[in-house]
């Protein structure tokens, strides 16, 4: 009996080996095979692009509400711990952010519209009325300067010509910010569940990444300490910038520093904007008014310490959170503003860091 079972076991096994053979060598099945994982492949590569292409003019509103649910964490755990109702919790949390952001929105915009409007009038009354050009005279350098621009310019035209130019497009500008309402409106929609799902989608990202528990943690902490790094560094340069700039405007003796500081302030955590928008039409009108002194010292406060700061602090600040390069972030910085438009100020650091956190695991694994 025994040998009966002995000799029957290795049949089993040979049999087994030779239908595993016939499976993998198989003329017929093996060919079938390999052009349907083929097949499959390009359909997920294709589906993917499609959704891509489909979710691309959304792309800054997914970076900015990432970014809101990294930074907005804390006070989501804060309603989360007190309130059993997830979505109530992530619906008050989603509240307070958008608050945090509207305000200063409204107060900046209320501000710089009173303003353009009061000074848009005053420049038009000094060109209308010739009062710029007795002041220039005053100043003989200045006034040669200007003399030489008048005689080949005419500012009236110029300056009739530019406000023809800015109703012209007017249409655009008014299309540009109902996008950027609208994007304003899916980010905080996006936001809503980044805050509810964070724990489950950070579950199914590392189900889907190629990577081990460890090294998806080692990235996911590299993304968050870069967006995190690129958020605190800008407030903080910002903050420094309108400081400056409002302690000149202390110094010079116009209306306001502190209210202005605040305003340029804002307005410097904005990508493609900046203090310049508050300081330049300053310095133009103590020109009109005949301080030229002032407008000087104010455009090279403005052009000297004042821009170095956002070029060369803002790289080293934030490339020492993120433990990179100066010269890495600046590029990152730089360069996302230009493939991604604004939305590449978190972008662009964020795609660095993630090829710095890959090509870490990559040196470790092939060590040996």
């Amino acid at each position: 009996m025994s040998r009966t079972k002995e000799t029957a076991a290795p049949e089993i096994k040979t049999s087994a080996r030779e239908a595993a053979a016939a499976r993998t060598y198989d003329p017929q099945t093996f060919p079938k095979e390999r052009v349907l994982t083929i097949a499959l492949l390009v359909a997920t590569v294709a589906a993917l692009g499609l959704c891509y292409w489909i979710l691309q003019p959304f792309l800054p509103a997914v970076a900015w509400a990432l970014t809101l649910a990294i930074i907005g964490h804390p006070i989501h755990l804060w309603f989360e711990r007190r309130i059993a109702n997830r979505d109530f919790a992530a619906g008050l949390a989603v509240a307070v952010v958008t608050i945090a952001l509207v305000l200063p929105a409204v107060f900046v915009g209320h501000e710089l519209v009173t303003q353009a409007v009061e000074g848009y009038g005053k420049v038009q009354a000094q060109l209308e009325s010739g009062e710029w050009q007795r002041s220039a005279s005053q100043a003989p350098v200045i006034g040669r300067a200007v003399e030489f621009v008048a005689s080949r310019v005419d500012l009236r035209d110029s300056a009739q010509t530019l406000a023809q130019g800015v109703s012209s497009r007017l249409g655009t500008w008014v299309k540009s910010w109902i996008w950027g309402i609208v994007l304003l409106l899916v980010t905080i929609f996006t936001l809503f569940f980044f805050f509810r799902d964070r724990a489950r989608t950070l579950r199914v990202l590392k189900s889907v990444v190629p990577l081990s528990p460890r090294e998806a943690d080692q990235v996911f902490k590299r993304v968050e300490d870069t967006i995190k790094a690129t958020v605190y560094g800008t407030i903080g340069v910002a903050a420094l910038q309108g400081s400056l700039v409002a302690m000149m405007f202390w110094i010079l003796g116009l209306p306001a520093p502190v209210v202005w500081g605040v305003v340029m302030t804002v307005l410097a955590t904005v990508p493609n904007l900046g203090t310049f928008i508050v300081w330049a039409p300053a310095a133009l009108v103590l020109g009109l008014h005949g301080s030229w002194t002032k407008a000087l010292i104010l455009t090279g406060w403005g052009l000297g310490p004042v821009a170095l700061i956002d070029n060369l602090v803002y790289p080293y600040i934030v490339g020492q959170r993120m433990r990179m390069h100066t010269l890495a972030v600046f590029f990152s910085v730089l360069g996302g503003l230009m493939a991604f438009g604004a939305s590449g100020l978190i972008l662009g650091p964020v795609v660095f860091a993630l090829t710095v956190a890959l090509v870490d695991i990559w040196r470790r694994r092939t060590a040996g």
